[in-house]
């Protein structure tokens, strides 16, 4: 695959992928992407996507939580 954003070559890696799924953040390791060698950017197939919310929308084992602040930028 060819990165839209540099045209550089990807290669398929294990990756944590942050994930929202019906207003909730999920933190999800081991995900299969496809990474572009040159800057980074990760590509993730339809059916990867669809596993991630199938796995999250039922019973699931936790490994670890962790505290998220939410910040506004907005300037006031």
């Amino acid at each position: 695959m060819i990165c839209e954003f540099c045209n550089g070559g990807t290669i398929n890696k294990k990756v944590k992928r942050q994930h929202w799924l019906k207003g909730k953040l999920y933190i999800v390791e081991n995900v299969d992407a496809e990474v572009c060698t040159e800057c980074g950017e990760r590509y993730f197939h339809a059916a990867v996507l669809d596993k991630i919310d199938k796995y999250l929308s039922m019973e699931h084992e936790v490994k670890d939580k962790v505290l998220v602040e939410v910040v506004n930028m907005e300037m006031r």
